[in-house]
């Protein structure tokens, strides 16, 4: 019997550890297809990707996947939470896969499960703990795994927390108990370089690290790092000045934003909270660069990745009421691309979710969607594609999500 295993991810880029990641999780599922939930032109630590995501979605189709479905921006760009819950929630309304693999620093699942079944269910006593905790003026992510780690009280789960990868992983199971899912969950350890080292060993590096030599132009070591299909569609977007390496890209749009909205309108940012808009207003209306913004801002309550998604949401205008909006929405399935495989798996996830919107035709969806909810988180795609575009060092191009095609190999 068919299996069908799920993946989610930035692929920014789709390097060696990516690849070693799907070819264990095909191996441990023995899945005979494979969908990736992937994020957009935007990321969830609160900055760009590398290369569009047509690109990227060749790339991984390319390397293994068969089905790229885009993670619409107002999930991609998200915390941790919400980035799982909205990956999650379109996996399970697919209705076809059976296993979803993510890869941690531990491979012990049921660790895992343990602290997301804490969150989900959030206990009176876990709560007490994680108040008196945010009352100590920390960020909410230290405060939570210090009221974790209060409240499971036991020595195993000491180093969980401290990973990106293991916390990400947590989000996905406790998204998976929320929707009452029957996928089944793995988890690959991960090997060498961790989610956000910046150094590279042997054929290994993590993507911050590739990004910062795209950065450094170091150009002669990717081919160590990268899958060739990887390597040859990045080189392409270089040559072509399609790269948009960080946020600092759209530093002037981004305070020029700021300078000019109110702080009432700053307040209504996703993430913006306890008069963090004053702060926010003084610094834009001071400072000339997104570093000097930053440090302007920055405390131990918030983390920067914390800010510099608020910079997004300012770039992009995503306001608390789209974010909000998006956690009471099934969200549509944007197809990116497909092979033989994923073009059988759209029409079984077709037979088995008849009311599910997969839009093939983003001017089709849009011109018949009528579905309020829907339409807005399609039109901030949209919207974040053309600024994304805005970072070309070519032609900036407009209107790419009506005139690009679907990736088929």
């Amino acid at each position: 019997m068919s299996k069908v295993l799920g993946i989610i991810g930035e692929y920014n880029p789709f390097h060696n550890g990516h690849l070693y990641h799907l070819e264990q999780s095909k191996k441990i599922t023995s899945a005979n297809y494979t969908v990736a939930i992937m994020s957009g032109n935007f990321t969830e630590r609160g900055s760009t990707a590398l290369i569009d995501k047509w690109s990227r979605a060749e790339t991984a189709l390319k390397c293994g996947i068969d089905l790229v479905i885009e993670l619409p921006v107002l999930y991609a760009t998200s915390s941790a939470e919400n980035f799982a819950d909205g990956a999650i929630k379109i996996l399970n309304s697919l209705k076809v896969v059976d296993y979803v693999s993510f890869g941690a620093e531990t491979s012990d699942i049921d660790i895992l499960s343990d602290i997301a079944s804490v969150l989900h269910t959030e206990p009176k006593q876990f709560k007490t703990i994680l108040s008196n905790e945010l009352a100590k003026g920390v960020s909410f992510p230290k405060a939570r795994e210090n009221a974790l780690l209060l409240y499971l009280n036991n020595k195993k789960y000491l180093n969980v927390l401290s990973s990106p990868n293991n916390i990400l992983g947590i989000e996905y199971l406790k998204a998976l108990k929320k929707y009452k899912s029957n996928i089944q969950p793995i988890s690959v350890a991960r090997f060498e370089a961790g989610y956000n080292d910046n150094f590279y060993s042997g054929n290994i590096a993590s993507a911050t690290a590739i990004r910062n030599i795209v950065k450094n132009g170091g150009f002669n070591i990717l081919k160590n790092l990268l899958p060739e299909p990887s390597y040859d569609i990045l080189i392409k977007n270089f040559k072509q000045g399609n790269i948009v390496p960080d946020l600092s890209v759209f530093e002037k749009q981004i305070i020029y934003n700021l300078r000019k909205m109110s702080v009432s309108q700053i307040a209504e940012l996703p993430d913006v909270s306890e008069g963090l808009e004053f702060a926010i207003k003084n610094a834009a209306n001071s400072c000339s660069t997104l570093v000097e913004l930053l440090d302007n801002i920055k405390s131990k309550r918030y983390t920067s990745t914390r800010l510099q998604r608020i910079l997004v949401y300012s770039l992009l205008g995503i306001s608390k009421r789209d974010m909000e909006l998006s956690k009471k929405t099934v969200p549509y399935v944007r197809v990116l691309g497909f092979n033989e495989r994923g073009k059988f798996l759209i029409s079984e996830i077709a037979k088995a979710n008849p009311k599910l919107d997969i839009v093939t035709s983003v001017k089709r969806f849009s011109d018949s969607c009528r579905n309020k909810s829907l339409s807005s988180m399609l039109d901030l795609d949209v919207w974040a594609t053309d600024v994304f575009s805005l970072g070309f060092q070519s032609c900036p191009f407009s209107n790419l999500d009506f005139t690009k095609k679907i990736v088929i190999l």
